[in-house]
């Protein structure tokens, strides 16, 4: 039997599909493997290149296979659908995971260490906390508003709004204890976030690189915390606009006939991560309302120019590009004279 050269895996959780070419691209291996016996075959096999699509387990895969002693690449499945021929299964989509990675303009997902993937989990669990309390704090306003109880807009008036609630002895007893039950739910996920957010700040201080890109302006702990977390290392990207490409805050471009067309932002790479940039550049510019910053040149002309979101949108771009730099050659930054607050 030949031995394989080269090796696409489609995973799932339990089914294992594998695809594999000797030196000269002859088909040598196309078979189904369980879990345990998909470990014990790449235990045994000589070290060859092998290319996962990237997905949840992807990285766990990719480590263990690499403590093996071979040669994992993760590839985007967007970029492999590409050279899937037709149809869709898993020997498909092994066979073009075998073909793509050979391909010498393809793209790669780095391989996380297990580290960085408990630092992005820490991340990850934030996120669903604070939507579960955005969830509960909007179901509250909306029962209270059934009793005619309005309170201000603003997850800080949510708190005084529920102490109202509780106070008020004109409600029907089943809604009170309802009111009750929804009160203790919300601060116990408002405790479980501030848990959530001490580790993520110690984190963000003992992080050499988070630290320096949390001296842009507008960007802040939770953004320099995910830009270090989740962003590939910078040597992967060419310049700044590479990077902020790869976060999607660059226009789609569908240009053809030498005629250029650029739409609105791709949206590509990581949605979370891109929207709290954005989030970051929208609190500067309220900032720069009330006067409490003054604005850089560029920044000032842009806003007399477009709209405040499509400001944000750009601004969060600047913020890219500058991140990019400080990951790249060190440093802190430094403000223009001209934009230091007042």
């Amino acid at each position: 039997m030949n031995i394989p050269v080269r090796i696409g895996v489609d995973t799932s959780k339990s089914v294992f599909q594998l695809h594999g070419v000797d030196e000269n691209e002859v088909v040598v291996v196309r078979r189904q493997f369980r879990r345990t016996e998909m470990i014990r075959y790449f235990e045994r096999l000589p070290p060859v290149l092998v290319a996962i699509e990237s997905c949840g387990s992807s990285h766990h895969w990719a480590r263990l296979l690499q403590s093996f002693g071979h040669v994992v690449k993760l590839i985007p499945p967007q970029y492999v659908k590409a050279y899937v021929k037709r149809g869709k299964n898993d020997a498909a989509d092994a066979e073009a995971l075998c073909e793509a990675v050979t391909r010498p303009n393809m793209r790669f997902v780095p391989v996380k260490s297990k580290e960085r993937q408990a630092a992005c989990m820490l991340m990850t669990v934030r996120e669903r906390l604070v939507s579960v309390k955005s969830q509960l704090s909007n179901a509250f306003r909306s029962y209270a508003a059934e009793f005619g109880i309005i309170g201000p807009a603003g997850r800080q008036n949510v708190n005084a709004l529920i102490k109202r609630v509780l106070e008020d002895d004109t409600l029907p007893e089943m809604a009170r204890d309802l009111f009750r039950f929804q009160a203790r739910e919300y601060a116990a996920v408002e405790a479980r976030l501030d848990e959530i957010e001490t580790k993520l700040m110690k984190w963000h201080r003992e992080d050499d690189v988070s630290r320096r890109i949390a001296t842009i302006p507008g960007v802040g702990p939770i953004g320099s915390a995910m830009l270090s977390m989740k962003a590939p290392p910078p040597e992967t990207f060419r310049s700044g606009r590479d990077f902020a490409a790869w976060l999607g805050l660059t226009p789609k471009d569908n240009s053809t006939g030498g005629r250029q067309r650029l739409g609105g932002i791709t949206k590509a790479g990581d949605s979370l991560l891109r929207s709290t940039l954005i989030v970051g550049a929208t609190a500067l510019l309220r900032h720069i309302r009330k006067g409490r910053h003054t604005p850089t040149p560029w920044l000032a002309e842009l806003l007399e120019r477009k709209p405040p979101k499509l400001v944000a949108v750009a601004l969060a771009n600047k913020f890219a590009r500058i991140a990019w730099r400080l990951m790249i050659s060190g440093g802190v930054y430094n403000r223009p004279p001209s934009a230091m607050p007042n």
